[in-house]
């Protein structure tokens, strides 16, 4: 999700949750994302993923910002759209279970996301895992921004 404010892009990005990442901030943030079910289409799992990790609905038109591969290998196929969501509004993410801490045996429930935040271009591009950051380039490229204002479209 990305939304212009005063000329200027901003993209929505979350943190992970669970102990983990809970004192990791800077190459942390992701773009909400999760698994495709057998048979679902990768925009529809991309949608059902952004509502289930931060309870908002996903709206188009969407702006397909292309893959890339993590460091894991997981391959992430991306869309844009743009949203609006107000910090004053709490994320309702979903839980998984966590070993934590490893190998211990121990099991707890976590939120995928704990926190998620509007971030300039810029400082998106410091929060967001590296592996990601060619999804920012694209959508700005795509809205033919320069310098985190709008160009000529």
């Amino acid at each position: 999700m990305y939304r212009i404010r005063g000329g200027a892009l901003e993209v929505f990005l979350a943190h992970p949750g669970g102990p983990f990442f809970a004192r990791k901030d800077a190459g942390h943030w992701t773009i909400p994302k999760g698994e495709i079910e057998p048979g679902e289409e990768m925009l529809a799992a991309a949608v059902r993923e952004f509502k289930e990790e931060t309870g908002i609905d996903a709206h188009g038109p969407f702006l397909e910002i292309g893959s890339i591969r993590q460091r894991g290998g997981k391959t992430v196929h991306a869309w844009a759209f743009a949203g609006n969501w107000e910090a004053s509004t709490p994320i309702t993410s979903s839980l998984m279970m966590l070993e934590w801490p490893p190998a211990s045996g121990l099991m707890e429930q976590v939120p995928e996301i704990d926190r998620a935040q509007f971030f300039a271009l810029d400082e998106a591009r410091r929060r967001i895992k590296d592996t990601q950051y060619p999804l920012l380039e694209r959508l700005a490229a795509a809205l033919k921004l320069e310098t985190g204002c709008l160009g000529a479209r």
